[in-house]
């Protein structure tokens, strides 16, 4: 018999710099051009006074410039390998009693308070951290972070656009977003392989006055298929058991009685209807187009979250 085949391992590229072996499939990419790492500070507009989030700081070429302009820099290292040696690049100076290093994964521990985040992200975790960011209170000033270029331009997409999806509603929904600069490959050691963008995030304050687990319900499901209408997108059979139980939780909530003969579908399409929504699709609707159509489901008593 000829032997089973073993199972593919994950992927994990590694790059020598500096004496350290970096594990690139990580997103362990260093930032060495220094007019790079400066004009990512410049466009922070650091204050005298801050406190700055850090994530992913390597071996701190970001870290150190920083230390120079602010009150304290609070580092989040998930290798203790770099932690020892950020910990060696500032030992001995005036710049040690203002680094804060905390070890562990960034997206599951508590964030702390800080004025401003900068960051040159793995870009591994840049959509969930993103979320984390504009979720956490108290507010920040704002956030400047190397991302992925196609995930940059996703974040900035507008309705209309090819990348436009669910990642630049949500996020243009909670925050200001401008897309800063490219940078190229070889910026990097060692070198990853794609382009990276640096991305402005400053969010909303206030935030809209929207439920966002409701609000996060609607567009999931309009986004799923973004080129569909939205009558056609809202007759899965997942999307209707889902909408059933809900408004049906809502009516007993409300002592509101169902009808015998009731169709969550029928229901479901006479909002779209009612709305001007039932022949157009997401990926051309703003987010006012998608408040109003929540606000249509919520008045009748169907929710998302």
């Amino acid at each position: 018999m000829p032997k089973a085949k073993a199972g593919k391992r994950p992927e994990r590229r590694e790059g020598r710099a500096g004496g350290i072996l970096f594990n690139t499939g990580a997103g362990q990419h260093i930032l060495k051009n220094p007019l790079v790492v400066n004009s990512i500070i410049d466009k922070a507009a650091l204050r005298r006074t801050d406190v700055i989030l850090e994530v992913g700081p390597g071996t701190g070429n970001l870290t150190v410039k920083m230390l120079e302009k602010v009150k304290k820099v609070i580092a989040c290292e998930i290798d203790p390998r770099l932690v020892g040696e950020l910990q060696k690049r500032v030992q001995g100076t005036c710049l040690a009693n203002k680094l804060e290093i905390k070890v562990g994964d960034v997206l599951k521990t508590d964030l702390p308070f800080f004025d401003a985040c900068v960051a040159n992200l793995p870009y591994q975790i840049s959509s969930p951290f993103v979320f984390k960011l504009l979720l956490h209170r108290p507010f920040f000033r704002c956030a400047i972070l190397m991302f992925q270029r196609e995930f940059a331009l996703r974040l900035v997409a507008k309705p209309g656009s090819k990348l436009y999806c669910r990642l630049s509603i949500n996020t243009q929904l909670l925050a200001r977003v401008d897309h800063l600069m490219k940078v190229g490959k070889n910026n990097f050691k060692p070198p990853p392989k794609v382009e990276s963008s640096v991305v402005r995030i400053e969010p909303k304050n206030p935030p809209p006055p929207i439920n966002f687990q409701e609000w996060d319900g609607l567009v999931r499901i309009a986004f799923v298929r973004k080129n569909k209408t939205l009558s056609a997108a809202f007759k899965s059979s997942a999307v209707e058991q889902l909408l059933d139980h809900n408004y049906r939780v809502h009516c007993s909530l409300h002592n509101t009685e169902i009808p015998e003969n009731f169709k969550i579908a029928e229901k479901i399409q006479t909002v779209l209807k009612d709305t001007g929504y039932s022949e157009k699709r997401a990926r051309s609707m703003d987010i006012d187009d998608f408040i109003r159509l929540l606000h249509g489901f919520n008045s009748e008593g169907i929710h998302f979250s």
